[in-house]
């Protein structure tokens, strides 16, 4: 069974760059809001994907944009946010990677004020 079409018909459009900003590759892949046990997301708030408690997402992607090769310092980018990756990991399907899943967090980027 092949997912690549289900990540291109309802993936959003996720860039992936390097620790020196440069452009590394595409790709649609899935980025939720993690959600917590025990009521632990009563203190977080709604954002236009659903609710995040901590700024931590899970990303579901397909096995050609392998997250676990990139090196510390790279980042992903969706919808004009930039996301951190914390733990990359394979799935497989017997012995093929079936698609790859991380736990990504919002890079919150302070501007600076003009003087």
């Amino acid at each position: 069974m092949n997912i690549r079409p289900l990540f291109a018909e309802y993936g959003r459009q996720v860039e992936l760059f390097g620790r020196d900003n440069e452009k590394l590759g595409e790709t649609c892949a899935f980025i939720s809001p993690l959600r917590y046990k025990n009521k632990m997301y009563l203190y977080g708030v709604n954002t236009e994907i659903g609710y995040n408690s901590q700024g931590h997402y899970l990303y579901i992607g397909p096995p050609d944009s392998d997250l676990t090769l990139l090196s510390d310092g790279s980042y992903i980018s969706c919808a004009d946010k930039k996301y951190r990756i914390d733990r990359a990991e394979k799935v497989y399907k017997g012995s093929d990677v079936f698609y790859i899943w991380a736990i990504v967090r919002e890079i919150v980027e302070i501007e600076e004020e003009e003087s």
